[in-house]
């Protein structure tokens, strides 16, 4: 799958190449951070593309790393950052909270290849929107089982896609896979991840015990082909979420970030009756919920104005209301009554479309 935005004239409207084979992430560049080669993981992708031509392959013998990707405006950063893979190793082994969707990060991958409009990452990335995998994958999955025993007899739940989609680089980072593995092992813990690629075959024939959940980010297509850039499709998505859910493992689904635009109740009633239509009848778990409403911060709206200066996202601040965040900052989000209106029509709806389910959240 390549996807291909011409530039119209002379404004920023062209979306560069990124190369796909399945849904793996092909980049442009591979920086080797240093030490990054002393690990399975690290050796491995470097054997995989060192004779490939067309990648630059770049080991650091320091820490500067920005200076290794072009681009003189915010623009032309974000574009090449998104074609560079980062090699390197997990430093700081001290886990990040992760309300509501679990207790912790599972700190696998930073970065994400797809280039989705409204997405948070473009803030909290900042300068770094590069894909970045952690080749000391043996001593994260250490240090969460350091977690997971100070909080026995408790069940600890990880979140591994906080910060990243992890599956277009699976095919040569193996870290779902030894994640899977670990928490499969482990009574007292849980495992979840969100992406919106569909290259899962290599998870499906795991020994995984129930203690993985998958989850599918899923929107209208009007929103996926509007403001989701170089991700999967929505029906491959939901043929990747059925192959997940036949493999007994738990499925879940994001549906986010909820737009409000003329068709969105017909729209989104018709993408919940293709899922229940299409999951099998025999969920051995719950199918899982959760529902965000569009926001923004003003960091957020400047960013993305910079990053895509023709950008048709709803950013209007008057239309919405200012709220403060758990996290002490402010956002803009939709008014009281729509989001009532949000509330209400996804509750109706998967109530009556799903038999074996449960709702999360709805904000």
């Amino acid at each position: 799958m390549v996807q291909i935005k011409i530039a119209k004239g002379n404004n920023k409207s062209l979306y560069k190449v990124i190369c796909l084979v399945g849904d793996m992430f092909i980049p442009k560049r591979i920086v080797f951070e240093k030490n990054s080669l002393e690990f399975e993981m690290g050796k491995n992708i470097f054997s995989k593309f060192k004779d490939n031509d067309n990648i630059e392959i770049i080991k650091l013998n320091s820490n500067k790393l920005k200076q290794h990707i072009p681009g003189n405006d915010l623009f032309a950063q974000y574009r090449e950052g998104k074609r560079t893979l980062v090699v390197g190793t997990k430093k700081t082994l001290r886990f990040q909270s992760c309300k509501p969707s679990a207790h912790y990060q599972l700190p696998l991958i930073s970065g994400c290849m797809g280039q989705c409009e409204y997405c948070y990452l473009n803030t909290q990335l900042g300068d770094k929107p590069f894909v970045k995998v952690y080749a000391n994958i043996d001593d994260i999955l250490n240090e969460a089982q350091k977690y997971i025993n100070q909080r026995l007899p408790d069940i600890t739940i990880f979140e591994g896609s906080a910060t990243s989609d992890p599956i277009p680089v699976e095919p040569y980072t193996h870290s779902l896979e030894k994640s899977i593995d670990f928490f499969a092992k482990n009574p007292n813990a849980r495992f979840r991840f969100v992406t919106k690629y569909n290259d899962i075959e290599s998870l499906l024939n795991l020994e995984h015990n129930g203690h993985t959940e998958i989850r599918f980010s899923i929107n209208t297509s009007f929103v996926i082909n509007k403001y989701e850039h170089f991700t999967a499709s929505s029906d491959k998505r939901i043929e990747a979420a059925i192959k997940v859910a036949q493999s007994s493992y738990p499925v879940g689904f994001l549906i986010a970030p909820i737009f409000i635009y003329p068709s969105w109740k017909e729209d989104y009633h018709d993408l919940l009756l293709e899922l229940s239509s299409k999951l099998p009848n025999n969920l051995k778990y719950p199918v899982t919920f959760e529902i965000i409403s569009h926001r923004y911060t003003t960091i957020a709206k400047n960013r993305i104005l910079k990053v895509f200066p023709e950008s048709e996202l709803p950013m209007n601040d008057e239309e919405r209301k200012f709220k403060y965040g758990q996290f002490g900052y402010g956002k803009y989000v939709y008014q009281n009554e729509i989001i009532s209106e949000i509330k209400e029509f996804f509750t109706k709806n998967i109530e009556e479309l799903f038999k074996n389910k449960k709702v999360k959240y709805i904000i």
